[in-house]
């Protein structure tokens, strides 16, 4: 009986052995790829006035000008990472499209944004979110503008606008790495839109202020706003009548685009429009039919 016994718990041993051996060889699974809207919600989720930012040096800018342009080229991230970003490829598992996105070093005052740059195209577009955490759910249009486009690249700012007494409000300061990356995607002639919101009391019969910047509104706006109208959008129309104070004349992007002479349209969107996500499907279906990548 004793033999029995001892031998019972030798068994008993070895088989426990097996088993945890056996889980230790094992193949892992891969963890899921984040989605790219929980990615963009969480980085958002984290901004405050009240957070640390600081514009960056003249050499900064050169640095992320070099830098963002290295990336987009696929010559390496080295020049991005000296400034705190992280860079890596992914796949964003809605559409299966690759991308590399570049994120600023978290929790430091080198919030200076995330950039996503889809890889299933040349590039073709640049989507922006200045405001991110004050005009609430433009990073949620942003995505889904993204997702429809290929080749585009996302823009957004990594901090909130009211930070640092609003110096990184970077629709409004060209001394910020989004405007460096702005400017980089507008030199190589690609079409910006900017996606910002407005309170429904502010402009209380308007859903959308569509408007051009600093530059004369082209085929692109017209196209865009005969498309959300046709949605039936109340739109107003900068170029043909007043907009309160939401035509974005004084948009750094804007004048950049106007000096370059490319294609910049400001989309201002009500609070109403931008908690609804069957109107953000609407908005994002109107942009992309309009084809603003085509002058």
């Amino acid at each position: 009986m004793l033999l029995s016994v001892a031998g019972v718990a030798v068994a008993l041993a070895l088989v426990l052995t097996l088993v945890l051996t056996s889980g230790d060889d094992a193949p892992q699974k891969p963890v899921p790829e984040a989605g790219l809207d929980s990615l963009v919600t969480d980085f958002t989720a984290k901004l405050s006035a009240d957070q640390d930012y600081r514009s960056p040096k003249s050499d900064e800018r050169r640095t992320a000008a070099a830098g963002f342009a290295a990336v987009l080229d696929r010559r390496g991230p080295a020049d991005l990472e000296k400034l705190g970003f992280s860079v890596r490829d992914g796949v964003d598992p809605a559409t299966g499209r690759p991308y590399t996105i570049a994120v600023n070093e978290p929790g430091t005052e080198r919030a200076w944004g995330m950039y996503v740059i889809d890889r299933s195209a040349p590039p073709s577009l640049a989507i922006e979110v200045p405001h991110p955490a004050f005009d609430l759910r433009t990073e949620l249009f942003g995505v889904d503008l993204f997702r429809r486009t290929p080749g585009a690249v996302l823009l957004v700012a990594g901090a909130h606008r009211k930070a640092d007494d609003s110096k990184a409000d970077v629709a409004h300061e060209e001394d910020s790495v989004f405007h460096v990356v702005a400017s980089a995607l507008a030199g190589r002639g690609l079409a910006q839109v900017q996606l910002h919101g407005f309170h429904d009391e502010n402009l209380p019969s308007t859903d959308i202020v569509l408007s051009s910047g600093a530059a004369v509104a082209g085929d692109a706006a017209r196209r865009t706003a005969a498309r959300l109208t046709a949605d039936g959008f109340a739109v107003c129309r900068a170029w043909e009548e007043r907009c309160g104070a939401l035509e974005g004349t004084k948009n750094v992007q804007g004048k950049l685009a106007a000096a370059d002479d490319t294609v910049f349209l400001h989309v201002e969107m009500s609070r109403t429009v931008r908690e609804s996500p069957g109107r953000r499907a609407d908005v994002v279906r109107a942009l992309t039919e309009a084809e603003l990548a085509k002058p």
